[in-house]
């Protein structure tokens, strides 16, 4: 009879290295996935070798979108809803894909030096509650007035934001920006309704 003690896959998936793709000039997850089967790492069927990490690196490539990511995961992972590190740094990525919110695990998620432009698509990482560490400088969207502040209030769980750690200063910080742009929104609002201008853009 096989002990009860006895480790699954995905129990200790942090003892193995990240599964890593990083630097193969792929445009698309899918480009990824095809140029790994060609390289000899899969297993029968030709399906790729499922990895017991909780960890992928697909940093320092040109995608700009993640299109079949899921279903990469599905294969290229013994437990994919356990991943808890995701590399996509140096990419070309315009947005944050909500497909990231499926993986509700996720501590560590690297974004910086994409495409990304809008503080708002930030907001889809609020379905994450385990993050904890996120970057996403040298995006367009860093240039923004309020960029720290912003991403802090909608993402109160995080404990490091660009590789800085987030201090009770930071949490104040971003808890009076977001009271004072919330007033502006609706003295803005208010101000519309009498025939005003638009309300004030946010910080």
């Amino acid at each position: 009879m096989a002990s009860a003690s006895r480790w699954e896959p995905w129990q200790r998936p942090l003892l193995a290295p990240p599964l890593d793709f990083s630097f193969r000039g792929a445009d698309s997850v899918q480009e990824l996935l095809a140029a790994e089967a060609a390289r000899g790492g899969s297993g029968a069927g030709g399906r790729p070798l499922a990895a017991a990490t909780a960890a992928l690196r697909l940093n320092n490539n040109g995608l700009r979108g993640l299109a079949g990511l899921a279903a990469a995961l599905e294969q290229l992972l013994a437990a994919p809803e356990r991943l808890r590190w995701l590399d996509l740094s140096f990419n070309a990525l315009p947005a944050i894909d909500p497909v990231l919110t499926r993986y509700h695990d996720l501590r560590r998620l690297d974004l910086h030096a994409n495409g990304i432009r809008s503080l708002a698509e930030v907001d889809k990482l609020a379905a994450l509650p385990r993050l904890r560490r996120l970057t996403l400088h040298g995006n367009p969207v860093e240039e923004q007035r309020g960029y720290r502040s912003y991403v802090l209030a909608a993402l109160p769980q995080l404990r490091s934001f660009d590789f800085s750690g987030v201090t009770e200063g930071d949490r104040a910080t971003a808890a009076a920006w977001q009271r004072m742009n919330a007033k502006r929104k609706g003295a803005g609002k208010g101000a519309r309704g009498a025939g005003g201008g638009p309300p004030c853009p946010s910080e």
